[in-house]
């Protein structure tokens, strides 16, 4: 499978609208930490989909921002939330924002749709450079530990997503164990503030080094 930059963007495109109809609501764990968060000027959603997450980014912050490598789906962020936030078409590994302009930032199942580590590192370091000195995000990436793993140690697969169609379409995902999702973060300029595996999910809250 072609795991470039424009091939990510591409199905994300093509799958846009059935994924969007299948990501209605907010993490529980996101909207936690958007509830303890520090409120500020500048939000950021990198990776944000369909906005879901962004009306509880709006609650923090004066000005959200999500970010999304698919123009399909910022469409539909654009349609279907009701927050007035700027969509960016970007990527999570250069972000275009000036640093320390961020007072709060969630990376929510993005990181493991990087297909090397060191792209996963650049996008950590990135959300340190954005982020305030005092600023605080939250970063989660898919875990061994969820149900449809038998795994213990992080792997690399290509995840098929089926359309109503019938259609298929390969998703990278490096799905991560604990241990190398911490060592990710440790090897860029995030601090782990507090870190847990959640409804299959790596959670980590990090500030800047």
């Amino acid at each position: 499978m072609n795991r470039s930059r424009a091939a990510t963007q591409e199905v994300y495109d093509r799958i846009a609208a059935h994924f969007a109809e299948t990501r209605q609501y907010p993490w529980p764990e996101v909207t936690e930490f958007l509830e303890a968060a520090p409120s500020g000027a500048v939000g950021l959603d990198v990776g944000c989909g369909n906005g879901r997450h962004l009306p509880p980014l709006a609650d923090r912050v004066d000005r959200p921002i999500g970010l999304d490598i698919s123009t399909e789906l910022l469409d539909i962020a654009d349609e279907r939330t009701d927050v007035d936030a700027d969509l960016l078409a970007g990527d999570a590994a250069r972000l275009p924002l000036a640093s320390d302009s961020v007072a709060v930032a969630i990376s929510i199942a993005t990181l493991h749709h990087l297909p090397t580590r060191e792209l996963r590192v650049r996008s950590l370091d990135e959300i340190a450079r954005v982020l305030e000195p005092d600023g605080r995000a939250l970063v989660s990436a898919w875990s061994v530990a969820a149900d449809r793993f038998e795994a213990t140690e992080s792997f690399d697969a290509d995840i098929e997503w089926e359309l109503p169609n019938g259609d298929t379409v390969d998703r990278f995902y490096h799905v991560y164990d604990e241990v190398e999702f911490e060592a990710d973060l440790a090897a860029s300029d995030l601090e782990i503030v507090g870190s847990e595996i959640s409804s299959g999910n790596c959670y980590a809250t990090v500030t800047v080094k």
